[in-house]
C-alpha cells in the first residue's frame, strides 16, 4: 500500500466532511485511521458508508426465443417445425423430417433448423436400433431408446411452438 492510496481515502473523507456527511470527531478519527493504515483492508472500513449503495444490476432475462429467428418466425414456420418433430412419431421415422427439410426448409430457416435436428436425431435412433441388437444389453436398451425418442419428439415439438432453442441429446449430427 502506498501513500497515494492513503491520500485518496483522506480526500474522500475530506469531501464527505465538507458536504456535512461527517462531524468533526468522526472526520478526525477517519483521517487518523487512514494515515495509520497498513493494508488496503484497513482502508475499506473507513469509506464503507461514504458512498451510496449501488443499485443491484437487473437480473438477465431468460432467453425464450432463438434470436436468429425472433422476427422472421410465422405461424406457418412454427407448424412446419412442429411437423418435423411429430411426423417421426407417426411412423415416418426419417421420412417426415426429410420431407419438411426438402419442402419448408427451402423457404424458412426456422423449419430447416428444426427439421435438420429432428432428422439427425432419428437417424441416430435408427442406427442404434439396427446396431444395438448385436449385443445382449442392446436388446434390452432398444425399447428404452424408442420411448426416449417418443418423449423427446414431443419436447422438440413444444420447443418449436414456443420458439425456444432445442437440441436432441446424444445425437450424431451428420446433416448440417
Amino acid at each position: 500500500m502506498t501513500n497515494q492510496d492513503r491520500d485518496h481515502v483522506v480526500e474522500h473523507v475530506t469531501n464527505a466532511y465538507a458536504e456535512g456527511r461527517l462531524d468533526k470527531d468522526e472526520f478526525d478519527e477517519r483521517v487518523h485511521l487512514a494515515m495509520t493504515a497498513r493494508t488496503h483492508g484497513d482502508l475499506a472500513p473507513i469509506m464503507y458508508d461514504l458512498f451510496p449503495a449501488r443499485p443491484a444490476a437487473p437480473a438477465p432475462r431468460p432467453m425464450t426465443r432463438d434470436p436468429r429467428y425472433a422476427s422472421a418466425v410465422t405461424g406457418g414456420d412454427r407448424l412446419g417445425a412442429v411437423a418435423a418433430h411429430l411426423l417421426p412419431l407417426c411412423g415416418l421415422s426419417i421420412i417426415g423430417p426429410l420431407i419438411m427439410l426438402l419442402t419448408g426448409g427451402k423457404t424458412s430457416p426456422y423449419i430447416r433448423r428444426h427439421a435438420v435436428e429432428s432428422l439427425n436425431f432419428h437417424l441416430t435412433v435408427l442406427g442404434a436400433t439396427i446396431l444395438l441388437p448385436f449385443t445382449i444389453i442392446g436388446i434390452v436398451l432398444v425399447p428404452f431408446i424408442w420411448i426416449a425418442a417418443f418423449v423427446l419428439g414431443i419436447v422438440g415439438a413444444v420447443a418449436a411452438v414456443s420458439e425456444s432453442p432445442f437440441r436432441y441429446p446424444l445425437t450424431v449430427r451428420v446433416i448440417k
